[in-house]
């Protein structure tokens, strides 16, 4: 029986142990924080997550809030007129499978409960260069699953690989009740504020029960980069309000009566984007291998850090089942990692591209996705897979040509 220790009991992490579980390994996970400290704690992410990604948890069992979790049917788009505070255009179309957002502080104590009574081995303790000695001395493979933490800085930035060395927006999350449901079909609100930033709104499931996650992500140095002066929950929820009241009033309507979900229902930090190498050689020549955020380090704007997770843990999980019992080397770990990246390549450049300033072309597909539904289709349906960005979203002529090609498919 192989044995497998994983550091980092998150999306990727835990999916990628309860999969290998099932199929005979050993697997041991190391965490620093038990599964009542993440129950009562803050939030930590926001985590919409889109129908590929939700099937790669269904296909090892893990799908146990489908049923309760609150189902976001749909992507709207508004661009704010910075003259008149009101949205140059608008538009929204559903999905073709629903997305769902499942609160961590629900998810990842479960799967920590259900990973030890599979027969995993769960271990409480922080995690340095030590232990990740005595954790390779151990183990045949050593992954490191954890996105945040001094070893994860331990990993060596891929320069060529990472655009920016700057956190790019100040970032906040508000989880609450109360707000004003959408209609005809429940969807992500996404609000593109110039010069200011962006905010966005969906429906999930928390510790409380059903709810919304607001998420703001603020230009650095504007008026959304304001979160460090909320010092309790209840400054952080009036910051919320006000935020929509002066930029985006067609959502402050929708959030009248809204309270936090509960005491842990806020969060604010920044973090810059950015690419590591996938191994880490410790002192004694033993390697560890990165997955997921660990390795890749994607801003929120587009949703794509738990999908990235989810679709990260498949890849590897294929990539150690075909090894069967040979030696995980370095040129294993290379070329795994190189698969995902095949596919975290183009999301990671799509998700830059909103960070900066958008190019006309851009504007350009998002205004014309307002009169032309099979454009508007295209662009909410592959937040699901990014990939299918590409050419059109990067390049004018081939930004052109989609315009074109979806001229005959227009839909009043």
């Amino acid at each position: 029986m192989r044995r497998i220790a994983i550091v980092g009991a998150g999306q990727s992490g835990l999916q990628l142990g309860l999969g290998l579980l099932d199929t005979g390994y050993e697997v041991t996970i190391v965490t620093n924080r038990t599964g009542d400290e993440i129950r009562q704690g803050k939030v930590m992410s926001s985590q919409c997550m889109f129908h590929t990604a939700l099937q790669t948890e269904r296909d090892v069992g893990l799908n146990f809030w489908e049923e309760q979790c609150p189902a976001v049917e749909g992507i709207g788009f508004t661009l704010v007129n910075p003259e008149t505070k009101q949205p140059a255009f608008a538009w929204s179309a559903r999905l073709e499978r629903y997305a769902q957002s499942v609160d961590q502080r629900v998810k990842m104590p479960y799967w920590m409960e259900m990973f030890e009574r599979r027969g995993g081995q769960l271990i409480i303790q922080d995690v340095g260069i030590e232990e990740l000695e005595q954790l390779t001395a151990e183990y045949e493979l050593v992954l490191l699953a954890a996105g945040k933490g001094e070893v994860v800085k331990q990993f060596e930035r891929d320069e060529a690989r990472s655009c920016f060395d700057k956190p790019q927006r100040a970032l906040a999350l508000t989880y609450v009740t109360g707000m004003k449901q959408m209609s005809p079909y429940s969807r992500v609100t996404f609000n593109v504020i110039p010069e200011v930033g962006e905010y966005f709104c969906f429906p999930a499931l928390t510790v409380t029960g059903a709810c919304e996650i607001m998420v703001f992500e603020g230009i650095p140095g504007g008026p959304m980069d304001c979160w460090q002066d909320a010092k309790t929950p209840e400054q952080h929820l009036q910051m919320s309000k006000d935020i929509l009241n002066k930029y985006v009033p067609w959502e402050a309507a929708r959030c009248e009566n809204i309270e936090l979900t509960d005491a842990g229902g806020y969060l604010s930090g920044r973090f810059p984007p950015g690419v590591r190498k996938p191994i880490l050689t410790l002192p004694s020549g033993r390697k560890v291998f990165g997955m997921a955020d660990a390795l890749v380090v994607n801003d929120p704007i587009t949703g794509q850090g738990s999908n990235n997770a989810a679709k990260c843990s498949k890849i590897y999980f294929d990539a150690i089942l075909a090894h069967d019992n040979q030696t995980f080397t370095d040129e294993w770990m290379q070329q795994t990692f190189e698969r995902y990246w095949a596919y975290a390549e183009k999301v990671v450049a799509w998700t830059n591209s909103l960070l900066l300033p958008p190019q006309p072309h851009m504007i350009e597909l998002l205004a014309a996705a307002e009169q032309n539904h099979a454009i508007a289709s295209s662009i909410a349906n592959n937040f699901d897979n990014p990939r299918n960005f590409a050419p059109w979203w990067f390049d004018p002529e081939q930004a052109q040509r989609f315009i074109e090609s979806k001229s005959c498919q227009k839909v009043a």
